[in-house]
């Protein structure tokens, strides 16, 4: 397996704009309901950090925080924010109940569809266990490029909930579809979920 080499260069070569970009209000409210989840001082990976938005507000209240991203454009951003941000894959990330807390916000998005099953599998091995899980995503039928073109998967909620649910995650919360402008400037539907690791 291997991350989308088009998606990556897209990301690589709008770092900064990308930069320029703070997150919405609604995924300000969704990171301050995460964070309210986790113990004290629990270690977070932000998978696909970007430039490290929301890494640097996990750090500034006291989380640890392992950010990671495709993207070496991205990565070299989040560092200098101060973030000992790393280059990796979906595919390499590894260790056993390593993480209280994971925020894949609208990353994994990013792989084909029949690879997310063991993203997710990853993903739940490399929690703790009753760490907690936040994806976004978004909405919508089937798989494709956007204008700039990054490849994307759209789910819809309920195929979203079960695919989380067959990793070995019990979904407790989901925010129903919202809609926003994507780095495109073309508008998307997007839906947000948080599920527990249950062995």
């Amino acid at each position: 397996m291997s991350a989308d080499a088009r998606t990556i260069a897209v990301y690589d070569d709008a770092a900064e704009r990308y930069g320029r970009r703070s997150g919405e209000p609604w995924e300000v409210e969704a990171l301050e309901r995460f964070l309210l989840r986790l113990p004290q001082n629990a270690l977070i990976l932000d998978l696909g950090c970007g430039p490290g938005h929301f890494s640097e507000q996990m750090a500034a209240a006291g989380y640890r925080v392992d950010p990671v991203d495709a993207s070496d454009g991205m990565v070299r951003l989040a560092r200098s924010r101060g973030l000992d941000a790393r280059v990796a894959r979906f595919d390499q990330i590894d260790g056993t109940d390593h993480y209280e807390g994971i925020w894949a916000n609208f990353s994994l998005l990013h792989a084909p569809r029949v690879e997310v099953p063991d993203h997710l599998n990853r993903l739940h091995t490399a929690l703790k266990p009753d760490g907690v899980i936040h994806i976004g995503f978004k909405v919508g039928p089937g798989e494709g490029r956007d204008s700039l073109d990054r490849f994307y998967t759209y789910w819809e909620v309920e195929e979203m909930r079960a695919a989380l649910t067959q990793a070995g995650f019990a979904v407790d919360n989901h925010v129903p579809r919202g809609k926003s402008i994507g780095l495109d400037s073309s508008p998307f539907g997007w839906a947000l979920m948080t599920a527990t690791k249950k062995d």
